[in-house]
């Protein structure tokens, strides 16, 4: 599998690194903007690391500071976004607000000098993420985007499975991830769930995209809520994804095809998320095109141990060792800024009912 210096992961190996402990002197301090959906969850794995602490919580809704003040009656919570923008106390900021808040809140941060983890997807456009990078590049701060599948147990034994060449060289990624709602009022059905899968594609396939197309249509609120992207990669990889808010059922599936095994991962299983299949095609030629003998493999199903681990409790705890230790984070602002090229040129393409759009 080739690689290019777009998905370069840093020489340790980032989503293996240990939960900081007490070794490391001095905590890193938080405020974390944002307590609707994901934000408690943020709070929790904080509160969780013996290498962080809170500093602040904030939220505008009433109700979202009344549960955080239930859930943590230690921690101070604000209405007023200012008090932890530009808090001496905060080293990092958590923004877990909506996509259209988030390069003005992120931009507010590290001007104060502070540390960024964003929620996915990094910014609105790609010129937002653009700024951003650049201005923690300034200011030598950290922007960390919150791809939490690629700190799960199934995402790293797949991309181990890759790199060690067992699978063969690989051929393509389809990924299903539909169900019922929750709809969005703010963005369509690839900006809500696409980032997943175009962040885990970008990990694991390790080369920049050539092309995208993207169809899709709106039945409800004026946005998609129906949608599926194709991307075009170097050496006849091509990855399919179906994104989709109306399915009757909730389907979160992965196909991956390569020359020698082929993978299927069912994030919705308890045990055997991911299976291997020693199946395949071999082809070969005797003298002509129309002379091809196609031969179809058919051998065993391995399901591989998968390690059992709360993904964003590891994301988390390997952002604050990248502050600590000041290294960047593989989940930087550029993996950000990748996605939201795809994000972008994928609502290109969907204004052109599913022309070609060259990345």
């Amino acid at each position: 599998m080739s690689t290019n210096g777009n998905s370069v992961v840093a020489s340790y190996d980032a989503v293996n690194l240990p939960i900081p402990t007490a070794r490391i002197s001095g905590r890193v301090k938080f405020g974390v903007v944002g307590y609707g959906y994901w934000g408690p969850n943020i709070v929790r794995n904080l509160l969780s690391l013996p290498g962080a602490e809170i500093t602040a919580v904030c939220d505008k809704n009433s109700a979202a500071r009344k549960r955080a003040h239930k859930n943590y009656p230690g921690t101070y919570v604000t209405a007023d976004v200012a008090e932890i923008l530009t808090s001496s106390d905060a080293d990092a900021v958590a923004i877990v607000t909506p996509v259209w808040t988030h390069f003005e809140l992120a931009k507010a941060a590290l001007e104060n000098g502070k540390h960024v983890f964003l929620e996915k997807p990094l910014t609105s456009n790609v010129e937002q993420a653009e700024k951003l990078i650049e201005l923690a590049e300034q200011k030598n701060l950290k922007i960390m985007v919150d791809h939490t599948f690629l700190f799960t147990g199934a995402v790293k034994k797949i991309r181990e499975l890759l790199q060690s060449g067992s699978l063969g060289s690989l051929y393509y990624y389809d990924s299903t991830r539909v169900n019922l709602g929750l709809f969005q009022h703010d963005v369509n059905v690839i900006w809500d769930l696409a980032p997943h899968d175009l962040s885990i594609m970008d990990y694991l396939i390790g080369q920049s995209p050539e092309a995208l197309i993207a169809t899709g249509q709106k039945h409800l609120n004026g946005h998609e809520d129906v949608a599926f992207i194709t991307v075009y990669f170097p050496d006849k990889v091509i990855a399919h994804i179906n994104v989709n808010w109306l399915s009757p059922v909730k389907v979160r599936t992965t196909l991956i095809g390569c020359e020698k095994k082929m993978l299927v991962w069912n994030d919705l299983e308890a045990d055997e998320k991911i299976k291997v299949y020693d199946k395949g095609v071999n082809i070969t030629s005797r003298e002509g095109v129309y002379d091809l003998l196609v031969n179809y493999r058919s051998g065993d199903m391995w399901a591989p141990q998968v390690e059992q681990v709360e993904a964003l409790r590891q994301e988390l705890g390997y952002f604050v060792d990248c502050i600590v230790n000041d290294r960047p984070p593989f989940n930087d602002g550029a993996a950000g800024l990748r996605v939201v090229k795809m994000l972008e040129a994928a609502d290109k393409s969907l204004s052109k009912r599913g022309a070609l759009v060259q990345l």
